[in-house]
């Protein structure tokens, strides 16, 4: 199985940064992941800081080797409490997934998150823990077993609160408003992925709101144990011109979703396995070549150029009004889970040309720094072969 998860967010109305902290951080050595969500208290930098300084110290002491319900105690009882609202400094919810399926949940202060298990709401059993510094202080450790299909749902309370002193909503959305819209949304789009979902929570606690303005930052994060989707993008001649058609074959015959990137990947791809290629002209946008398409590819697109600002779009997020070919390719990526990329160490002279921008890399650094940012800040796995 594997482990899609992604988090939305909204800031509080007026402010300039969140007040809650989302951390994720995938292990394919263990075929786990750590996910962490905090609340820091009130809004604005000081909660950022109160919210990023819990979750980063949560995840340092796991990764150092720290059992998670001793970390999440030592959390618990060290944040202070605010002198003039008399609550904690932060809440924290923590998720321990492996890819097996087994999954430890520790809560403190957040609201309680909701697990769906063949269109239902599933509520686990759990053990307390209270806090031996704080009397009003517990944390909730919860230990489950997922199966294909299932979800985890993960909220601040700017959502569950969201519309509060409404004439409609009184005491807000609740856990109960939240579960029922969740239900509706997954029993019309069963496969919705876990990024669509946490959006359209997002959403719904915003549009909630009487003025539609955020009265609290609102974070949703979802966990979705499902078949991966997987993708496989061609780049570069591979270094042995004698290899070409193996690498072709190997390419076409994938049962993954598949993309090109470069002309002369894909003339190469044409010319061995007698595939013509077709530029679509009339899906040209903006600067970069327009996309081609070839029978059996998912997506065809120039080379260098493409992979450059598809890295461009990945860091630094995306202007809708340009819907280029690097926007195609950036979808292709983050609508898929295992992505392989195929290579070639053939080096094409036309990268050296003095007319080009002097910012592009080589292929090679390109999908290197393309691969970090999937694994680091979309949770991907990606593997690299050079041919």
């Amino acid at each position: 199985m594997f482990i899609d998860i992604d988090c939305a967010q909204e800031k509080k109305y007026n402010q300039n940064t969140y007040g809650d902290y989302f951390l994720s951080k995938r292990y394919p050595d263990k075929d786990a992941l750590i996910a962490v969500l905090s609340d820091g208290l009130g809004s604005g930098i000081k909660a950022n800081i109160l919210a990023t300084m819990t979750a980063t110290m949560l995840l340092k002491f796991v990764e150092a080797g720290a059992d998670m319900k001793m970390a999440c105690e030592v959390i618990m009882n060290s944040l202070p409490v605010c002198k003039v609202r008399k609550i904690s400094y932060s809440t924290f919810s923590v998720a321990h997934c492996s890819e097996d399926g087994e999954v430890k949940i520790i809560e403190e202060g957040n609201p309680k998150f909701i697990y769906i298990s063949d269109g239902k709401v599933i509520e686990p059993e759990y053990t307390v823990i209270d806090s031996d510094t704080f009397k009003n202080r517990h944390m909730h450790v919860y230990k489950l077993k997922l199966k294909l299909g299932d979800r985890l749902v993960f909220c601040s309370d700017g959502v569950t609160q969201a519309g509060l002193g409404n004439p409609e909503l009184k005491l807000g959305l609740r856990r109960s408003g939240l579960m029922r819209f969740l239900l509706e949304k997954i029993n019309d789009t069963p496969d919705i992925s876990s990024s669509e979902l946490s959006q359209f929570v997002v959403r719904i606690a915003k549009n909630t709101e009487t003025d539609r303005k955020a009265k609290d930052d609102i974070s949703c994060c979802v966990i979705y144990y499902r078949e991966p989707r997987r993708a496989l993008i061609f780049t570069g001649p591979p270094y042995h011109q004698e290899k070409d058609y193996e690498y072709a074959h190997e390419f076409y015959e994938s049962k993954a979703k598949k993309a090109i990137c470069g002309g002369t990947t894909a003339n190469l791809i044409s010319r061995e396995l007698q595939i013509p290629v077709k530029c679509n002209i009339t899906r040209s946008v903006g600067k970069l070549p327009a996309v081609s398409s070839m029978e059996g590819v998912d997506l065809v697109t120039e080379g260098i150029l493409t992979l450059t600002r598809t890295v461009e779009y990945l860091e630094n997020g995306f202007n809708e009004k340009e819907k280029d070919a690097a926007y195609e390719l950036m979808q292709f990526l983050l609508n898929s889970d295992c992505i392989e990329f195929m290579v070639g160490a053939k080096l094409n002279q036309a990268h050296y040309d003095p007319n080009l921008p002097i910012e592009i890399e080589i292929r090679k650094n390109i999908v290197k720094k393309m691969t970090k940012i999937l694994e680091d800040k979309y949770i991907k796995r990606v593997t690299l072969r050079y041919i």
